[in-house]
């Protein structure tokens, strides 16, 4: 399992990365690249940075990073990985997208640790705040939900999940960038439900699942169903993280959905 230094280590580079990448989007900013070289500059830096230093801590471990090459040691058709004891699975710049529109800090850095199908530790910068959420030192959240739960979703493509929740738990969207800011939004007590429907990847929730458990919230597939990660497929099509008070009322209302 996990070690103390496992937990450390995510928050380590979580938030280094994100140090890095407000320095990146400083420095292009300035020297006046477009949107698209900026998204691309960032990726490919962090990527680089936390590939460098995973080498270095953890060499014997296996990494399946978002912005790996496909067929390389750290990409998603590398299919030794399936059969490592411990792989960490990383997103270096989630919510591309709105890293490019500077100053919007709903952008993030994911750092996981997986073990046996299960996350056991991880962090989730969010540098655009100067915060790091991890399982190092895991979050206390609010005492009560409010009587409206807020239901956090896309701010592009809300999803008919977060629609159907609104209306029949009488709640209230609130718009968002990346995965990892919106399950940080409920880990933060800003928001009570995350519901994501139209497909993710392992790396886009495998941090903020670690995060978000680690503080005693209900994180599962839209059916109840656990979350698998280092599968053969790293697609995930759908995500739930909530309060615990939340979901049975989440999972009644998503039944067959």
């Amino acid at each position: 399992m996990a070690t103390r230094s496992d937990h450390e280590l995510a928050s380590t580079l979580a938030t280094s990365a994100g140090a890095l990448l407000v320095e990146v989007q400083a420095e292009l900013v300035a020297a006046g690249v477009d949107s698209q070289t900026l998204k691309d500059e960032g990726d490919k830096r962090s990527h680089d940075y936390l590939m460098a230093l995973l080498a270095e801590h953890r060499p014997n471990d296996a990494v399946l990073s978002e912005e790996g090459p496909e067929d390389g040691p750290e990409g998603r058709h590398n299919l030794d990985r399936l059969t490592a004891d411990r792989i960490w699975i990383i997103d270096p710049l989630d919510g591309t997208r709105e890293f490019g529109e500077p100053p919007r800090t709903d952008w993030a850095v994911h750092v996981a640790l997986v073990e046996q199908g299960k996350p056991t530790a991880g962090a989730v910068a969010l540098p655009g705040l100067n915060i790091t959420l991890d399982t190092a030192h895991p979050p206390l959240l609010p005492d009560n939900a409010p009587d409206a739960p807020r239901i956090i979703c896309s701010r592009t493509r809300p999803g008919p999940a977060a629609e159907l929740l609104a209306d029949v738990l009488g709640g209230e969207l609130i718009y968002m960038g990346s995965a990892g800011a919106k399950a940080m939004a409920v880990v933060r007590g800003e928001a009570d439900i995350y519901a994501h429907t139209g497909g993710q990847f392992e790396w886009d929730s495998c941090a903020p699942v670690a995060v978000a458990v680690s503080a005693g919230l209900h994180a599962t597939r839209l059916d109840g169903s656990p979350l698998q990660y280092n599968c053969e497929d790293p697609y995930l099509p759908d995500l739930l993280i909530c309060r615990q008070e939340l979901a049975q009322p989440v999972l009644t209302t998503l039944t067959g959905f």
